[in-house]
């Protein structure tokens, strides 16, 4: 964080710029008498400014007002926002404005009560305001509650059209505003990472770039994977309804009191926003209208994305395709990291992704795209952590040297939930399959770290009844040995044909000389007789030389998804995997050292699973 300098500008202007414009004023009612002197709970209105010394939960360097105006969509629907300017603005002087608009910005708590004293603005990005000093570069900063969050009205719409209308009235209006440039930058992540991604997605002029970490890019994607619920399809709709009906602090102004609690007369948002999580059907127009990357075709707003392709929680899935879809000037840091943001660290101080810079990384992309100011740094646009811990440089992402489709064959499972296994004599888990379900009740803020794994020791004792001749809950193929590493980069595809109905879940390992293997990637779907594509999670993950890549078809085993097994025998015939490789042996390097969850990771999902017999080249010919 750089050192805070002095205030340029004395704060008595602002206030009388607040004043006479008239259009900070028109907009908000008076929350009563000023607060004494040397009480730090003084609660701002349109026009009457609180500074950090009037309430210390105000920034430093910053002036918070609050203001209300209409979403897009004619509902009806009043939205909050809370403003901080820089203190001390000149009358008439005008700044670039960073906007991030979700459900998190409540006064009284992100996702719960908090425990505050006193109102005033969220802290839910502090760690951004300190580390760019953002008031001090000349940025003001809005925070916008989605409908239905915080002091905003309205049925909460997940990802919905609401939603959407909300992000688009929250841009207007930003950059409508007397003290603004008109040029407006989002930021967020998770939640308000996905509302960066709908802010792209609407195309407004007066959005000059978006800042989207750890994003979900298809809402669909979240609570279902081809049609298989995940754990959280009831207690993520839960979790957002206990959200928008969280109390808020006694001393706030009236108007945002009184919208707080607009879910006591409208209780039906709460069941209309539970009941469109219960549908499972991807082509319904209530998931449609919620996936954004395939809203992004053709859209080019600059775009700074952060992804971790190992996190549980906002997985990379649809990632590649908003990303093709996608026409704009891109940067990310994507690599093997948890939920977390460019600049956390762990407990021991060590950056959660490993990589340094990420507030003046920031700060330069929106200079350049709010403010016109030329770039000091070259940043590259992509900075990549692959399965190694290393870091490299890419124009862009992925980078594919060669697209392969590699035949697997086929073979046969029952889909029991991985019950076969599980009864065997011999078999050495300690766990079974009620042991391992999640709760299933959370946010896009507050999921588990990682997925449970399957029992241990269920793999190998599926591998060894395969070579014995039995059916069981999955099968395996295997690769040769690699003469050379191999990164499997991009989106991983399989595609088959199955005689029977149920469930199947796929998965990649990476299996050492040693027997060991870490699974890397997977997925699931609904099957029913006929062929089968599925789209597996983006990765970008290192094969060494000597590793084999073992594909696992099978019933699902795990407790990442709510499946219900058809008990059926599934034949599989025609398994394609299709793959997007790269060479490890040109990469440019960056700066970036290895992010501590993976080794959490690894840990987390490594198995004894000793090779079998090889029916494939990873990579044909040898070359590249």
């Amino acid at each position: 964080m750089r050192a805070r300098r002095t205030a340029r500008w004395a704060a008595s202007a602002l206030v009388t710029v607040l004043a006479s414009t008239g259009v900070l004023a028109g907009s908000a009612t008076a929350s009563g008498p000023a607060a004494p002197e040397g009480v730090t709970g003084s609660v701002a209105t349109a026009s009457d400014p609180v500074t950090h010394e009037e309430n210390d939960r105000v920034p430093e360097g910053s002036l918070w007002t609050q203001h209300y105006f209409p979403s897009s969509d004619r509902s009806g629907t009043e939205l909050h926002a809370d403003v901080l300017l820089p203190e001390g603005l000149p009358k008439r002087a005008r700044v670039p404005v960073i906007l991030s608009v979700g459900p998190y910005f409540g006064h009284s708590g992100q996702s719960g009560v908090e425990g505050w004293s006193h109102t005033g603005p969220s802290d839910r990005f502090q760690d951004f305001i300190e580390g760019t000093d953002l008031f001090d570069e000349g940025y003001a900063f809005v925070m916008v509650d989605l409908r239905g969050f915080g002091g905003s009205t309205g049925c909460l719409d997940w990802g919905g059209p609401g939603e959407q209308a909300d992000v688009r009235a929250a841009i207007d209006w930003a950059a409508g505003q007397p003290w603004s440039t008109g040029a407006v930058g989002l930021y967020g992540k998770s939640y308000d990472a996905v509302t960066g991604l709908i802010g792209n997605n609407l195309d407004q002029r007066a959005l000059k770039a978006v800042v989207a970490q750890e994003p979900v890019w298809d809402m669909y994607q979240y609570i279902y994977s081809n049609g298989v619920p995940r754990p959280n399809v009831t207690g993520t709709a839960n979790a957002y309804n206990s959200i928008a009906t969280l109390g808020q602090l006694p001393d706030d102004d009236p108007r945002y009191l009184a919208n707080s609690r607009y879910e006591e007369s409208h209780p039906e948002c709460l069941t209309q926003n539970a009941a469109g999580y219960r549908i499972a059907d991807q082509d319904d127009e209530f998931w449609t209208s919620r996936d954004l990357a395939k809203a992004a075709e053709g859209t080019d707003t600059p775009l700074f994305v952060t992804q971790g392709f190992i996190e549980n929680n906002t997985k990379p899935e649809e990632m590649q395709e908003y990303l093709d879809n996608h026409e704009g000037p891109e940067r990310g840091w994507v690599g093997q990291w948890e939920h977390v943001r460019g600049g956390d660290r762990t407990s021991d101080g060590r950056l959660s992704m490993g990589r340094e810079g990420w507030y003046d990384e920031t700060l330069s992309f929106y200079d350049q795209y709010l403010k016109g100011v030329r770039p000091t740094v070259r940043y590259p646009a992509y900075s990549v952590e692959d399965s190694t811990g290393a870091w490299r440089a890419q124009r862009t992402w992925p980078v594919v040297e060669r697209p392969v489709r590699l035949s697997l064959g086929g073979g046969s499972y029952v889909d029991d939930g991985g019950l076969t296994a599980s009864a065997a004599p011999d078999w050495s888990g300690q766990a079974s399959r009620d042991d391992i379900e999640p709760s299933g009740e959370w946010d896009m803020e507050n999921a588990p770290a990682t997925d449970r794994a399957a029992p241990r020791g269920l793999v190998e004792e599926q591998a060894l009844l395969q070579g014995a001749g039995a059916v069981t809950s999955s099968f395996f193929v295997w690769s040769e040995p690699l003469r050379k590493a191999v990164r499997v980069t991009g989106t991983p595809q399989i595609s088959l044909t199955a005689e029977g109905q149920g469930n199947v879940m796929l998965k990649l390992y990476d299996v050492a000389p040693d027997g060991t293997a870490v699974m890397f990637d997977e997925q699931v779907s609904l099957l029913t007789t006929g062929r089968l594509t599925v789209d597996l999670k983006a990765t970008d993950w290192t094969l060494a030389a000597g590793h084999v890549l073992a594909v696992e078809i099978g019933s699902i085993r795990t407790g990442s998804w709510r499946d219900t097994p058809s008990g059926e025998t599934v034949e599989v015939k025609g398994a394609r995997l299709g793959l997007a490789l790269d060479d490890p042996s040109d990469d440019i390097a960056t700066g970036g050292a290895r992010s501590p969850y993976l080794d959490t990771y690894l840990r987390q999902y490594t198995v004894d699973l000793p090779a079998g017999p090889a029916t494939f080249r990873v990579l044909p010919g040898g070359r590249f």
